[in-house]
């Protein structure tokens, strides 16, 4: 066997592949293959990019499970009546709402542009200002009217006060044949009696009606003083009339200012200038001028009785005897010839019926009311000044001297 099996070199493997490639050392006779470059990714932070959308889940994920809508929770009878219940209250509070809105707005624009004389027409005259007129009895039909004129609590005496223009009113109104005075009042500043006396006695002169009074709880002072005025006096039989006379309220308020430290010190034009202030003790001068006012405004008060009722225009010393300031029951204002009879409304407004030749069939019974809107009450709020101490004729009424024809009791 020739020695060239062990000597001869193995050219390659099994695969053709060469010992040279298999082994580790380089096979110098092929060129290099190129060393592995890192791929050259923008830095983070980045998103990946995907070549397609990913699945909608990923694992590990939960699976979504439709639910069933809640049943309905049971609603007793209490639920649905308290939900009832709110329902309507908010129906009630939104009409209650528009009612008061559409009423504002009416009475605002009937108010102001329209407004029904006595003889039935209509005026467009936003400055006069008249009493709406309520039935109270006999043919509601009928032209002929009663009017029944009030007078209650303490008379002051306003130009364009309730008692005026119910006067007025009725003065104007043809229709009216009879009237009924209605006096409930303690009575109040003399000025004020006076004037509505000359408004009722110019009334029943010019018209020519008959004037009945109807006296109600009380009717004292400056209350009969317009009482006079009726050709029948009708009083309650528990009527408290009387107290004829007047006064003048003062207060002497010197030792008060001297225990809080207040001196009083006027700059007058002349010695009695400041008669009357509370902080001044009153001279001997000064009572004796006061007294002489209170003398004649009384002296006035009894002419005015003697006008109006017969009786004390023949016996003068009479009224002097009555004219003390004493209250009188009904019965002994009676007896008294202060009052004719004893009676209520119904037997006034049946002897005014009596004295004007009209029956319930052919006539009517009204009244005045205070206010004819809502409008008219702000209006009459606001100028009355009442509710606010503060306000300048409040402060004059309360501070400055007055002859009162009042019962003591009421006066400030």
């Amino acid at each position: 066997m020739s020695n060239d099996i062990y000597t001869t070199q193995p050219s390659g493997g099994i695969d053709g592949t060469s010992f040279a490639a298999m082994s580790n050392t380089p096979d110098m006779s092929k060129p290099a293959s190129p060393p592995f470059q890192q791929p050259n990714f923008p830095p983070p932070p980045y998103q990946p990019v995907y070549a397609q959308a990913p699945p909608p889940y990923q694992p590990p994920y939960q699976p979504v499970y439709m639910q069933a809508p809640p049943s309905p929770q049971r609603v007793g009878c209490f639920g649905y009546f308290l939900r009832g219940l709110a329902a309507v209250g908010i129906m009630l509070v939104c009409l209650f709402v528009l009612i008061i809105g559409g009423l504002f707005f009416l009475g605002a624009g009937i108010g102001a542009l329209q407004t029904m004389s006595t003889d039935g027409t209509f005026k467009f005259d936003v400055q006069e200002k008249r009493l709406s007129e309520a039935y109270i009895e006999g043919n509601k039909e009928a032209e002929k009217k009663i009017a029944v004129i009030t007078v209650e609590g303490v008379i002051g005496g306003e130009l364009d006060g309730y008692i005026a223009k119910q006067i007025k009113q009725v003065q104007k109104d043809k229709h009216v044949v009879a009237v009924v005075l209605r006096i409930d009042s303690p009575g109040g500043t003399l000025s004020g009696s006076d004037y509505y006396h000359h408004l009722l006695t110019k009334m029943k002169n010019e018209k020519d009606v008959p004037v009945i009074v109807s006296m109600g709880s009380v009717a004292a002072s400056g209350g009969y003083y317009l009482a006079v005025t009726g050709d029948e006096i009708y009083a309650e039989p528990t009527t408290i009339t009387g107290s004829i006379g007047v006064i003048v309220s003062l207060f002497n308020g010197t030792e008060l200012c001297k225990k809080i430290g207040v001196e009083s010190t006027p700059i007058t034009s002349g010695p009695l200038k400041a008669m009357g202030s509370f902080a001044k003790t009153m001279s001997e001068e000064e009572r004796k001028i006061w007294q002489n006012l209170v003398d004649d405004s009384f002296g006035r008060f009894k002419e005015v009785i003697r006008d109006g009722r017969k009786f004390f225009s023949e016996h003068p010393e009479t009224l002097d005897k009555l004219a003390t300031g004493q209250i009188y029951t009904a019965k002994e204002a009676t007896d008294n010839k202060l009052v004719d009879k004893i009676g209520f409304i119904d037997d006034a407004l049946a002897a005014a019926r009596d004295k004007a030749g009209v029956s319930e069939r052919d006539s009517k019974v009204i009244r005045y009311k205070k206010t004819a809107g809502f409008l008219a009450a702000i209006s009459e709020a606001d100028a009355s000044g009442s509710g606010n101490l503060l306000d300048s004729k409040t402060l004059s009424d309360k501070t400055t001297p007055k002859i009162y024809a009042l019962c003591p009791y009421v006066i400030p």
